[in-house]
């Protein structure tokens, strides 16, 4: 689900239509309902504050005035390369945990009493 200082795509009619910064996010007064305030990144930056409920900010299809509109939160590339590379280096950690056995630890003052 996006949330505050998420940048999202706004698809209008099944197809891209721009990007928003979600600036705050505010509870409704009907429950599971939130009050979306949106930095829309247009010349010049305008604020739009929708009614969505969570199922919309998670990515789900809705109306406004008969068109379709989704939101998709978007992710920076560096972030997803970031994402990849450390889940490839805990399987990493992992596999070569599993192939080792566990460790032993030794004591060097043990060591020396010897």
């Amino acid at each position: 689900m996006a949330t505050t200082h998420d940048i999202v795509l706004i698809h209008v009619d099944k197809k891209p239509g721009f990007y928003a910064r979600i600036e705050d996010l505010t509870p409704d007064v009907k429950p599971g309902w939130w009050q979306v305030r949106l930095m829309v990144f247009t010349f010049p930056l305008q604020m739009f504050t929708w009614i969505l409920d969570e199922s919309q900010l998670a990515g789900a299809s809705f109306t406004m005035g008969g068109t379709p509109i989704r939101m998709e939160q978007i992710v920076s590339p560096v972030e997803q390369e970031r994402s990849q590379r450390e889940q490839h280096e805990k399987e990493e950690r992992e596999r070569s945990g599993q192939h080792s056995g566990n460790p032993k630890v030794i004591s060097l003052s043990d060591r020396r009493k010897k």
